[in-house]
């Protein structure tokens, strides 16, 4: 069980005990979770982070109306510009920080910088519109990059099993698929710990 200790001579601010002995200090990494333009990165980030999420979104405006399809999401009136960033502590020897990358085609350009240091990336999907997200899949299969799918159930939205959401993809066996919320922070947690459990477990990619 993680603690804090007390230490004087910093103005009684609680120290963690790994600021006395580095051994003890939670193995920190990096994830990405990518998909479609309005599929609920921002959303998933911010659901699991237990610091103030770190956001670049901009105000949608006229001028991406030929590019930004909303008939799937049409209350949205932000876009990721950047990045979204959160941190997560999944146990006391490990702390994830969670990257969401942004979904339009004319950012993708970020990718390359966003993925360096990634051990795996969750690849959300909205299952009214799956090709969306094939662009995720295609980038972290050719750069080697272990992942997972999670799909992310709207309201509204008919309700599919894992293996068909699978199938439609044609996502290989080794590739774990989750039906997920990602408003819901246990939801995104047993997203996050899929994810990682996939990447560490040794399969090749």
């Amino acid at each position: 069980m993680a603690f804090a200790v007390f230490d004087p001579a910093i103005d009684d601010e609680p120290v963690q005990p790994w600021q006395y002995d580095r051994s003890r200090a939670p193995v920190a990494v990096k994830v990405l979770v990518a998909g479609g333009f309005g599929v609920g990165k921002t959303t998933f980030v911010s659901s699991v982070s237990e610091i103030a999420p770190l956001r670049t979104e901009a105000v949608m405006t006229q001028a991406s109306a030929d590019t930004d399809d909303l008939s799937a999401t049409p209350e949205k009136n932000t876009t990721t510009v950047a990045m979204d960033f959160g941190r997560v502590t999944l146990a006391d020897d490990l702390v994830l920080y969670v990257y969401g990358t942004p979904g339009q085609e004319r950012f993708w350009f970020m990718w390359d910088d966003l993925v360096r240091g990634a051990i795996g990336g969750i690849v959300m999907a909205d299952t009214r519109r799956l090709r969306d997200c094939f662009p995720a899949l295609d980038y972290f299969e050719s750069c080697g990059l272990p992942y997972a799918v999670a799909v992310n159930h709207f309201d509204g939205s008919h309700a599919y099993e894992p293996e068909d959401v699978r199938e439609a993809l044609t996502i290989p066996d080794r590739v774990p698929v989750l039906i997920m919320d990602a408003r819901r922070r246990e939801s995104v947690v047993e997203s996050l710990l899929m994810l990682v459990g996939h990447a560490l477990d040794g399969t090749p990619e």
